[in-house]
């Protein structure tokens, strides 16, 4: 491909993590179950007995292979149950730390709803003279650091540019696909929030000459009256997550324990900045604990956004000058929250959440993306992509387990005389391809992307929806509103914090 032609991607997979073929395990009991009762009645020699398994079998084959807005019946049933028990025992309702019992020596423990509940944020030295606040997960014994970056853009650059930073990027992504390396998760994160001009405007002030002309200083009003209110800003920033399990030796060699594990990650974090400086993204700061304060508190409570957004610029603002920077990690969280069957609900806010279940399958532009964070007055937008990193041994063994999967399902096609689709065709020569990337050197990554749309105003917010969705399609994605699980979806993607992708593959 020659470097003036825009490059094009496609070749997106899907992980097959059914027990056999695309059934889970309890797919699988059920239909098993259907077969036994199907041959009672052949057993037995019994109509009657026909007569009662029969519908029995229909309904556990449906269970199985009935699809509900993209789950199988059963797993929707499952969900269902799963979220009236907690509705039931309120445990779908959160109150804020004001209530939670206060530590010996007097301090409020950081008190976040729902899966963030268990995370701490530590501080750490970043070995120039600053500070790092790191996100702790004490279960999965990850250690989280958040940076603030800025990226040039794709969109007004020429041709030859713009390849040169997306293959940066990916080289980058590449190297992180290294045998038991330390970093276990990459997020990239952006939110598009709605502008009213109070900033743009309290800045203008400030700087604004006292001998500027009458007329400049008016037909700068006007221009700021008429395009503050559907300005947009954005903020992107950049999450790296260590595994301490994969970093044990390095981490005991640090001096052990949390403090050994925050030593490993900023040494990991020096050794990004150089590619991440190819790729074309400036670092503008890496979180401290009150920053990583303020991102959280800035996502449950949007309101606050122009308050801490104004202390910020302590340094230049009279009314702020001395004020610290950012939110105290201890309460980040919102006052209360809960947690409906397709939305979720944390102080004025309303925030629905959702899963992109499948990416164009055809070949696309590197910014077929740039719809989904259009600005929009009425709502704000969220976008996270989640990256695994996955080591070449691994690698190996679960792309020729996909290729064997799709090989036998063919085989068994053929044999039952079963005509092959022309997407099961191009998903068996797409794997093939990935394999001989591989082998090539390239990076294989596991990969998701979530969104999140959040509006001040109830009345607002199907319409809300309904644009997101229609911007996705645009894009060419297919959108999947998390049913049942919002509070954790929103912790993914509305929080820049590497929550997401599971250890281990299970059935969808």
């Amino acid at each position: 491909m020659s470097h003036s032609e825009p490059a094009t991607f496609s070749g997106w997979q899907s992980e097959r993590s059914g027990f056999i073929g695309n059934l889970t395990g309890l797919g699988f009991a059920l239909v098993a179950g259907a077969c036994v009762l199907a041959l009672v009645p052949l057993y037995a020699r019994s109509w009657s007995a026909a007569v009662l398994t029969l519908p029995m079998c229909v309904f556990l084959l449906t269970l199985a292979y009935g699809r509900v807005l993209g789950l199988s019946a059963v797993e929707w049933i499952a969900l269902a149950v799963r979220h009236q028990f907690a509705v039931a025992r309120n445990r779908n309702l959160f109150f804020s730390g004001v209530f939670a019992p206060r530590k010996k020596d007097g301090s409020q423990p950081m008190d976040l709803p729902g899966p963030l509940a268990r995370l701490r944020v530590l501080e750490a030295s970043d070995g120039l003279g600053g500070l790092l606040g790191i996100v702790h997960h004490p279960i999965d014994n990850t250690y989280t650091a958040i940076c603030r970056v800025s990226a040039p853009g794709l969109a007004l650059v020429d041709t030859e540019r713009q390849n040169t930073r997306v293959r940066s990027w990916a080289a980058f992504l590449r190297s992180q696909c290294k045998e038991d390396g330390a970093v276990t998760r990459l997020s990239v994160h952006q939110r598009s929030l709605p502008d009213d001009g109070t900033a743009l405007r309290s800045w203008t002030e400030r700087h604004l000459s006292e001998d500027a002309p009458p007329a400049a200083v008016a037909a700068l009003d006007e221009l700021m009256e008429s395009a503050g209110p559907v300005a947009t800003t954005r903020e992107t920033y950049l999450s790296i997550t260590l595994s301490s399990s994969r970093a044990r030796l390095a981490i005991k060699g640090a001096g052990g324990g949390q403090i050994g594990a925050c030593a490993v990650l900023v040494r990991e974090i020096h050794a990004m900045q150089g590619a991440l400086s190819s790729a074309g993204l400036q670092i503008l700061e890496w979180l401290t604990p009150r920053m990583v304060g303020q991102v959280i508190r800035t996502a449950f409570d949007p309101e606050a956004q122009l308050t801490l957004s104004a202390r910020s610029t302590a340094s230049e603002d009279p009314l702020w000058k001395g004020a610290p920077r950012g939110v105290d990690p201890s309460l980040a969280g919102p006052a209360a929250a809960e947690t409906s069957w397709g939305v979720y609900r944390h102080d004025g806010a309303w925030t629905v959440s959702y899963q992109v279940r499948g990416f164009p399958q055809s070949e696309v532009y590197a910014t077929f993306l740039q719809p989904l964070l259009r600005p929009r007055p009425n709502a704000r937008r969220s976008l996270t992509l989640l990256y695994e990193p996955v080591g070449p041994a691994r690698a190996r063994q679960d792309l020729a387990r996909e290729k064997t999967k799709r090989q036998a399902a063919r085989q068994l096609r053929a044999k039952t005389g079963r005509a092959e689709s022309e997407d099961e065709r191009r998903e068996a020569m797409t794997a093939r391809a990935q394999d001989v990337a591989r082998a090539s050197g390239h990076g294989v990554l596991r990969f998701t992307a979530l969104l999140a749309v959040t509006v001040m105003d109830l009345e607002q917010l199907e319409t809300a929806c309904a644009e997101l969705q229609a911007d996705a399609s645009a894009a060419g994605l297919d959108l999947r509103r998390v049913w049942g699980a919002q509070d954790s979806a929103f912790a993914m993607s509305a929080l820049p914090l590497g929550q997401g992708l599971p250890d281990r593959r299970v059935g969808i």
